[in-house]
């Protein structure tokens, strides 16, 4: 099922989308006693995460993974890892052994994406196959590219492995795959910007190119939804 919220600004976009994330987590643990969340980097999300921190919620039972990573150190300013943890994480009891980033220091974006896909099996207890996520928080780029999932690039035809290394020009990433955000119970697309309306044209055109438009391939078994602004 898809959705699509076409909303009269950001602030809407960022009041609407944090109900209904905040539902979604709720739904999941009462339904499961865990929810399992990726999320998004990008400016986008920072003002939703800043408001989840002020909702009383069992962070105990929330799971928190990322989509996608720069392979930069954890540290670095340009680390996806940092502005959730500065706007949500560290801003609650959140247990430290609740946090799953991925791993980016061994100097071999090959081995973490390897170790990252071993580390995501052992956690939801498959030897093969695709876990389902409670909900994976996405951006779309002005290119259409969503995640580390980049028009043109190799990670796109990635089908049988929960996590790739992709890439934009020389700086190298870390990202979910196709596969693995389209087995999610919910995927919701957060995307802000009037440069980016004719790529969403283009991701939902029927005649629109999923390989020069990434986000194009976002198909979960779940739910799809889209909080869209200008």
């Amino acid at each position: 099922m898809t959705q699509i919220n076409n909303v009269s600004d950001k602030n809407a976009l960022i009041t609407e989308a944090t109900s209904l994330i905040i539902t979604k987590i709720k739904d999941a643990i009462a339904k499961n006693n865990i929810c399992t969340i990726a999320l998004a980097g990008g400016n986008t999300p920072k003002p939703i995460y800043e408001a989840i921190a002020k909702t009383d919620l069992p962070w105990d039972k929330i799971h928190i993974f990322w989509g996608d990573e720069r392979y930069v150190l954890p540290n670095h300013p340009d680390s996806n890892k940092k502005m959730p943890r500065e706007s949500w994480l560290d801003k609650v009891d959140f247990p430290a052994t609740n946090i799953h980033p991925m791993p980016t220091t061994s100097n071999n974006p090959q081995a973490d994406a390897d170790k990252h896909n071993q580390q995501l099996l052992d956690f939801f207890g498959i030897t093969s196959g695709f876990p389902t996520f409670d909900l994976i928080l996405l951006g779309m780029g002005d290119d259409g590219h969503t995640a580390s999932l980049f028009p043109h690039t190799k990670a796109l035809l990635i089908c049988d492995r929960l996590i790739t290394v992709g890439n934009k020009e020389d700086s190298l990433r870390l990202t979910f795959t196709v596969p693995l955000i389209n087995q999610a119970n919910c995927v919701i697309f957060l995307v802000s910007g009037s440069n980016k309306q004719e790529a969403l044209q283009q991701v939902f055109s029927e005649t629109g190119d999923s390989n020069q438009y990434p986000s194009k391939l976002i198909k979960p078994q779940g739910e799809l939804i889209w909080f869209i602004s200008n």
